[in-house]
C-alpha cells in the first residue's frame, strides 16, 4: 500500500510538474521601447475552425529584453463591434505598441463607419 502511494504522489508529481502558468499575450507594460519592431510576418490562416469567426493578426511585442512575435488566431466576432489591431507608433526616439481591441462600430445612415484608432 505504501509503495502504491508513493507510486501515485510521484504520477501526480510529474503531471503538475508539466503544468505552465505563462503570462498573457503581450507582457509589454506601455513604456517605452528604443528598438523598432520588426515588419510583421506574412501569416497564412487555414479556414476558420468555425464558420463565421474571424482573424485576429499577429504581432510583434516587447518582452523587456527583444520583440517576441504574438502569432495570430481565429476569434468569434463581437456583434455591433469591429476589430482594431495591435500596432506600434513611433514618437521621436522611441516606440509604443497600442494593443488591439474591439471597438464599437457607429452607423451613420446606410453605411457602417469605423472610428479611428485611439
Amino acid at each position: 500500500m505504501t509503495s502504491r502511494k508513493i507510486f501515485i504522489a510521484l504520477a501526480i508529481s510529474a503531471i503538475l510538474g508539466g503544468c505552465v502558468v505563462a503570462p498573457g499575450s503581450s507582457p509589454y507594460d506601455g513604456g517605452r521601447v528604443m528598438i523598432a519592431p520588426p515588419a510583421p510576418r506574412i501569416e497564412y490562416p487555414a479556414a476558420p475552425p468555425i464558420a463565421g469567426q474571424i482573424w485576429i493578426g499577429g504581432f510583434w511585442t516587447w518582452t523587456g529584453q527583444r520583440h517576441e512575435w504574438v502569432p495570430g488566431h481565429w476569434s468569434a466576432p463581437r456583434p455591433g463591434h469591429i476589430w482594431v489591431p495591435h500596432r506600434w507608433e513611433q514618437r521621436g526616439d522611441h516606440w509604443r505598441q497600442h494593443e488591439g481591441h474591439w471597438e464599437e462600430e457607429h452607423r451613420h445612415g446606410e453605411h457602417w463607419d469605423q472610428r479611428e484608432w485611439r
